[in-house]
């Protein structure tokens, strides 16, 4: 038996383990939990493609893995987060019980993102549209800030369903923008070549540690607009 051939499919394999997981504690309202086994899962996701690189190992079964795996994780998990957080808001309005499975378009937009993924040549060294493990987290910090926010504001947003519709029809459409995104990978150790990582990564630390959960969200908005503009500078520079 190759154990190296198979090691990185058994890792996909236990991306697409964390995203079963996931779901059954997202089932039971533990979202602390689902969003500790969307982030094992997404860690998981990226080391399979790793050691496909560095065994030398890469096949179009792994692809194909690859894609299903983040399909669960990546796609149904955050569809079903949201069709929770939608149930909770609309739990006193009978006439709105439709509502909560409009949630479920994050899950269709992940699909169609995951798909298009693997035929788009673009996508090797960057992406276009946001991917779908940062989507994903996006949407389970949701309702972490829920939970542990003191913001009036911010709890009227998270309560709120017309938002949260919102939120979900915003992240259906920037998963599948044409919006370049700067790639995060370092391949070259110098300044120069790195200072927008390097600016995203300290910015991300210090929301991190000065708004903790909120500053999980807020990472991947500020990802998205500093790509924006990051390309627009790009633009008028040529």
């Amino acid at each position: 038996m190759n154990i190296k051939k198979h090691t990185p499919n058994t890792i996909t394999l236990l991306n697409l383990l964390c995203g079963c997981i996931a779901l059954v504690f997202t089932s039971e309202s533990n979202f602390e939990m689902a969003f500790f086994f969307v982030c094992l899962g997404i860690f998981f996701d990226f080391f399979d493609g790793f050691f496909a690189r560095l065994f030398n190992v890469s096949s179009p079964l792994g692809l194909q893995l690859d894609s299903l795996a983040d399909m669960v994780t990546s796609g149904v998990v955050p569809g079903f987060v949201m069709f929770k957080m939608l149930s909770n808001a609309v739990d006193s309005d009978p006439s709105l019980t439709y509502l909560p499975y409009f949630g479920f378009i994050i899950t269709l937009g992940s699909c169609y993102r995951l798909a298009n993924f693997n035929i788009d040549t673009r996508q090797t060294d960057s992406f276009i549209g946001l991917p779908t493990p940062a989507n994903a987290i996006f949407i389970l910090s949701l309702p972490l800030i829920l939970k542990n926010s003191d913001s009036l504001v911010l709890l009227e947003m998270l309560t709120n369903q017309w938002i949260l519709l919102l939120v979900s029809i915003i992240s259906t459409v920037i998963l599948n923008a044409e919006i370049p995104l700067f790639a995060l990978k370092i391949k070259k150790f110098n300044l120069k070549d790195n200072s927008l990582q390097l600016f995203f990564l300290l910015i991300s630390i210090l929301l991190l540690v000065f708004l903790k959960f909120s500053g999980i969200a807020l990472i991947i908005v500020f990802y998205v607009l500093l790509s924006i503009i990051a390309n627009k500078f790009k633009v008028n520079k040529s």
